[in-house]
């Protein structure tokens, strides 16, 4: 060809089937050279006393960097895997293989774009170009039917727009040969305590076995659309605490282990297997991702200002402290929040009715800032989004200062009692509990000391 080497650098986006900046790579250039980078700064702590990686995602990432890494060996490349801030090691890379431009997908956060700019000054010295690719939602913004900063605010205004006037594109295909440089150093990947992690034991109790990297994304997508069929009341059962159906693709498609547009055409293909409600709210959860986005995009600057604002705020907010504790530690004394407050401290999932409740119940209930509790998501979540993260706690801020304040307590008992009516997913994550009855369990403070010590439950608070 034309003897041009490219550097692809992989962020969230570890797969090789529908890839953006892989496929342009290997159509403009003789050899590709691939790099992940563990960052330092995004396995420290964060200014709320957080971890900003907790062991469980870390995990997750060193399986699916493993797993790209494999791969592409497949294909007869490699991944150059380094510990490091990638605008330090990039242009070391970039000298060392003769590379003539870099390649990635730009990320929409703050802290990713920061990185991205640090790496293009960087790279600018040494006259090198790094190349912006925007490519990991399931439209297009190309496709989109209006300029990113006309994106309608309400979400069901963007949908009906979207839906009627955009289509989603095909997938680019996946490389079936790939040549590096001769002799290329590829480094090894860290191991959760070379990140100063210490590795969680699996949870038996976890709704599923999450294992990082785009073969079990692939996988989990193919299964998900065999066991459609068995999912015909999709609706009722998502709104069950207890084993609530859902595709659980988030933590695959957060990394870039599978596309959405690759989950949007496979269910599409498949759709005579799938009940139509339990389709259009696949489908609807796709765009909502594509939406938050879009959003951060759109309103970066106010929605950073609006954290750094309620971050200044929870720093002079003294009993922020241990109320935050008491629910992080699953210690508020409601069941049903605390339950939910274990499975997240015990699997890195839970379901996205349990992430709306106790998120309002930190905020609503406790009157803890809103930025503790996002934080701390950021930490435990095997899916962890940036866009979809922020965009979620601040809808909730905002619909929580529209409802009344009244009847707080009430509001999630009769959650409690619609979502978890037999009480069994309490049982199962708060199995000091499991002896009380029925859905008593939601409200043991009604016992007496002799009932509990019936029940076997010597103390706890309530």
């Amino acid at each position: 060809m034309n003897g041009k080497t490219i550097l692809v650098w992989f962020r969230n986006d570890l797969r090789i089937h529908d890839n953006e900046i892989l496929f342009e790579a290997i159509r403009r250039a003789d050899k590709i050279v691939p790099v992940y980078c563990f960052d330092p700064d995004h396995f420290g702590i964060s200014s709320l006393n957080t971890q900003k990686t907790g062991a469980i995602r870390a995990k997750f990432i060193i399986e699916s960097v493993a797993n790209l890494k494999k791969s592409l060996q497949k294909l007869g490349a490699d991944l150059i895997v380094k510990f490091g801030k990638p605008e330090d090691i990039l242009p070391e890379i970039v000298q060392q293989y003769a590379v003539a431009e870099v390649y990635h997908h730009r990320e929409v956060a703050s802290e990713e774009t920061e990185t991205s700019a640090k790496v293009e000054a960087a790279l600018w010295k040494l006259q090198i170009n790094l190349r912006h690719f925007i490519r990991h939602t399931m439209y297009h913004k190309e496709d989109l039917p209006f300029p990113i900063k006309d994106i309608p605010d309400v979400f069901s205004i963007f949908r009906k727009k979207i839906e009627r006037e955009s289509t989603v594109r095909q997938c680019l295909a996946t490389p079936e040969a790939i040549t590096v440089p001769a002799g290329m150093e590829t480094g090894a990947i860290p191991t959760l305590a070379d990140l100063g992690l210490e590795e969680q034991e699996y949870d038996e109790r976890s709704v599923l076995h999450f294992k990082g990297g785009e073969t079990e994304g692939l996988k989990r997508l193919a299964e998900y659309i065999r066991d459609f069929n068995l999912s015909v009341n999709s609706k009722d059962l998502r709104s069950q605490a207890p084993g609530a159906y859902s595709s659980k693709l988030s933590p695959w498609i957060a990394l870039g282990c599978i596309s959405t547009r690759k989950v949007y055409w496979e269910i599409k293909n498949n759709e005579h297997l799938i009940a139509k409600e339990t389709l259009n709210r696949m489908m609807l959860e796709l765009l909502r991702r594509d939406y938050f986005r879009f959003m951060l995009k759109k309103h970066s600057n106010k929605f950073s200002q609006a954290k750094e604002r309620a971050e200044q705020r929870s720093g002079a907010e003294e009993n922020d402290e241990d109320l935050f504790l008491s629910w992080k530690n699953a210690g508020t004394g409601v069941p049903f929040i605390d339950a939910i407050m274990n499975e997240l401290n015990a699997t890195g999932y839970i379901s996205n009715s349990g992430r709306q409740n106790i998120a309002n119940f930190l905020i609503k209930n406790l009157r803890v800032n809103w930025v503790r509790g996002a934080a701390y998501f950021k930490e435990k979540l095997i899916d962890y989004s940036p866009a979809s993260n922020l965009g979620n706690w601040i809808y909730i801020v905002e619909e929580t200062g529209k409802s009344p304040a009244d009847n707080k307590n009430s509001a999630i008992l009769k959650l409690a009692n619609e979502s978890d009516p037999k009480g069994d997913y309490v049982r199962k994550w708060l199995p000091m509990l499991a002896s009380i009855p029925g859905s008593l369990i939601h409200e043991p403070w009604k016992l007496s000391p002799d009932e509990l010590k019936a029940y076997g439950i010597q103390e706890h608070t309530f």
